[in-house]
């Protein structure tokens, strides 16, 4: 059954990565990114252990405070507040963060939620733009470290969907 769910999730998150890729591949880069390739060209080395604690560092000055010290999240994060938004998802195994691509993840946290290409449409968030206050190391110290804490089978499953998604249409 977690083996169906995980192929689940991945088949869902290709799918929306696919919605993404187009964003991403665009020839003007996201305002405030100094490297318009970055985001193609990103790579998030869990193994790295002086990426992953500087990382572990950046997360808990910048993410925490929504993501959880323990990447948590908020609770009841699949339940829309009052507002209409969703809670901080959980960034560990039991939220979706492994079911979208490592370029996906970085423009998320770089650009923030974009409505239409990174979320639905017509979609809020409190998910913040860190363009301005990380550098593109930073972005992927972060996701390293994120990544550092996934089970085996949750890594294996990311990376097939950030394979999935690389390869050329």
């Amino acid at each position: 059954m977690v083996a169906g769910l995980i192929a689940l999730g991945a088949a869902f998150a290709t799918a929306i990565a696919l919605k993404t890729k187009s964003y991403l591949e665009a020839p003007v880069a996201p305002a405030g990114m100094k490297n318009p390739d970055a985001a193609r060209t990103i790579q998030i080395d869990s193994s790295d252990l002086k990426l992953v604690s500087h990382g572990k560092q950046v997360y808990a000055r910048q993410c925490a405070a929504c993501h959880g010290e323990n990447l948590k999240g908020q609770p009841n994060w699949r339940d829309r507040l009052p507002n209409g938004r969703l809670p901080a998802p959980p960034h560990d195994a039991s939220g979706h963060t492994w079911h979208h691509p490592d370029e996906v993840l970085f423009s998320i946290t770089k650009n923030g939620l974009v409505a239409g290409v990174t979320a639905p449409q017509g979609y809020e968030s409190d998910m913040p733009a860190f363009a301005r206050s990380l550098s593109d190391e930073d972005i992927v110290a972060v996701l390293a470290f994120i990544k550092s804490t996934w089970p085996e089978k949750i890594v294996a499953a990311q990376k097939e969907v950030t394979e999935q998604y690389r390869k050329p249409q």
